[in-house]
């Protein structure tokens, strides 16, 4: 065969991707895409959070904030704000410290050495490792969460509407299979949501196991990037109380990308029972959460113009052009026909799940670690850090200032291009 006098050898190809990754080098960039976190320009919209509380205001209704007695479920005023967040009765609420994950690992950890509601025997005394349904792509620090407390991990994938729920069914099927422990909104990494109809299907899951779990992470419930197109996020404490099963359901969310990370609040709902059931065991660990921040959060959320909403409306005003970013550099340096990459185009959340074309992964992390950009490591997305497809990289332009993000994913576009190249050859 003829070839025609513009068309390029493979050699050439492979040439220059390889001098486009010299150049990049040569830039010295030091650049972070790595991790999820909110922006300084983010946290600064809830700076006057800091000090929203004078010297004597230290009452919310009859509870002094400063002292000991409050109840362990948190204070009346901030389970009722976070109930109508998650759209349930404030009783149903439990509001702690900081992070949603730690009481994910409370309740994960409850339910080994305790059951949970309905439970025949702990979960440790199954006779083998109880397993748990995870999504793939998904959140290494779910996966690191369950294999640190002696979980199996079995996974599905995601699909546009969700999680693969002919597969969670199928995985059912096994009484060790207590349960399922996702992101049901704007899922980490890939941007899906669960459709009402797979969670009503999910919430009448015929499960071997009888107190089969959904552990829901709704980290990103809030987070939308766009005004007027976004997914509506689901009530599965609702469904599944409808379906007949009203203790499946624990839903877990956090402050933590809406006010401050390192000052936030986590929280969680359930069906009466189970929250009750497991104020019980909170109450044995601890007297109670941090009064002091709660109050400080229905005070700063309250006067904020907008409320929550105003608020995250705010923070989508910094995060969306750079999710932007991040489309227009991929597409202008890679094209939209697939040779080298797709990525996903969530209407909110965090993170961009970008799939490169070949199993090149984890060539294209170490290309753009030497050129200066760090990226969250090849394999993160799936159990045990190893992805059998080495395809997937989890993206996260929140934190890095608008034109960095443009830098840094332009650099990533140049090390796909030449690890795609050197594969080939």
């Amino acid at each position: 065969m003829t070839q025609t006098p513009d068309a390029k050898l493979p050699d050439a190809q492979l040439a220059s991707a390889r001098a486009a990754y010299d150049a990049l080098k040569a830039r010295n960039l030091k650049l972070n895409m790595q991790r999820g976190q909110p922006s300084d320009a983010d946290f600064d919209l809830s700076n006057p959070m800091l000090d929203i509380l004078g010297e004597n205001d230290f009452m919310a209704g009859n509870t002094d904030i400063r002292n000991y007695p409050g109840g362990v479920q948190g204070l009346p005023e901030i389970r009722e704000l976070f109930g109508a967040y998650l759209d349930v009765p404030a009783s149903q609420v439990i509001v702690w410290n900081n992070a949603s994950l730690e009481l994910q690992a409370f309740a994960l950890t409850t339910a080994l050495l305790h059951g949970l509601r309905g439970s025949p025997q702990p979960w440790v005394r199954l006779g083998s490792k109880p397993k748990m349904i995870v999504t793939v792509p998904g959140y290494d620090r779910h996966f690191l969460l369950l294999e640190t407390l002696g979980y199996e991990l079995v996974s599905v994938g995601m699909q546009d509407d969700g999680p693969d729920l002919d597969a969670v069914e199928k995985l059912a099927a096994d009484a060790l299979v207590k349960g399922m422990l996702f992101v049901p909104t704007y899922s980490n990494p890939s941007g899906e949501s669960i459709s009402e109809d797979k969670a009503r299907q999910l919430a009448n899951l015929k499960a071997a196991a009888p107190d089969f779990t959904i552990f829901a992470d709704d980290a990103y419930r809030v987070h939308h990037l766009f005004e007027d197109d976004r997914d509506v996020p689901v009530n599965l404490i609702k469904l599944c109380a409808e379906a007949g099963n009203p203790d499946r359901a624990i839903v877990f969310a956090s402050t933590s990308k809406i006010t401050f990370g390192g000052g936030g609040l986590g929280f969680f709902a359930s069906s009466p029972e189970t929250t009750a059931y497991l104020a019980k065991f909170l109450g044995v660990q601890s007297i109670g959460p941090n009064k002091v921040e709660q109050f400080r959060h229905v005070k700063f959320l309250r006067q904020y113009p907008g409320g929550l909403a105003g608020l995250m409306n705010d923070h989508a005003k910094l995060l969306a052009p750079k999710f932007q970013a991040v489309y227009d550099a991929l597409e202008e340096a890679l094209g939209t026909s697939g040779e080298y990459a797709t990525w996903k185009t969530p209407k909110g959340g965090y993170f961009v799940s970008l799939d490169t074309t070949l199993p090149v992964a984890d060539r294209v992390v170490e290309l753009a670690e030497a050129a200066g950009v760090s990226l969250t490591p090849a394999g993160a997305t799936s159990p045990g850090g190893k992805d059998p497809h080495n395809t997937n990289i989890r993206l996260s332009p929140s934190r890095p200032p608008l034109e960095e993000v443009r830098e840094a994913m332009r650099a990533v576009a140049v090390c796909i291009r030449l690890a795609s190249e050197e594969y080939r050859q």
